[in-house]
């Protein structure tokens, strides 16, 4: 049930795998915002659709949009996610729009009834104090 299987296009090379949290408690939102221990530019979205975890940056590529407030559709057979401030679409797995825009994906893995992301710095469910920002 994991996304994002690493030679998809979009994805991050490199990284550590970041434990989120448990599915259970997860899988019964459609969006939460991972917040990154770089700063609000490089937050995160976990999505839920039809049993499976994508993750990808939380601001659109277009003019930083809040992904995670976007609504998600199925369109021949592909899930994306639009901007709730413009509309550009953004397809789960890869990241592609039906622009020239891309968004930034990463990998997700289940384990142990645990969902981990694939990402540079470390993410939360809850914000950073700011003096921990690294």
């Amino acid at each position: 049930m994991a996304s994002g299987s690493g030679d998809e296009e979009g994805n991050t090379e490199g990284g550590s795998w970041r434990l989120i949290g448990p599915v259970e408690g997860l899988s019964k939102k459609r969006c939460r915002l991972m917040y990154c221990s770089l700063g609000f530019d490089s937050d995160v979205c976990l999505f839920y659709v039809k049993g499976e975890f994508f993750a990808m940056d939380a601001r659109c590529s277009h003019s930083g949009g809040p992904l995670c407030e976007g609504d998600i559709e199925e369109a021949n057979g592909v899930l994306q996610v639009f901007c709730p401030w413009h509309d550009y679409d953004f397809n789960l797995r890869t990241g592609k729009s039906g622009t020239s825009l891309q968004q930034q994906v990463y990998e997700v893995k289940l384990e142990d009834g645990n969902v981990y992301v694939k990402h540079a710095s470390r993410l939360s469910l809850e914000p950073f104090p700011a003096d921990q920002k690294s």
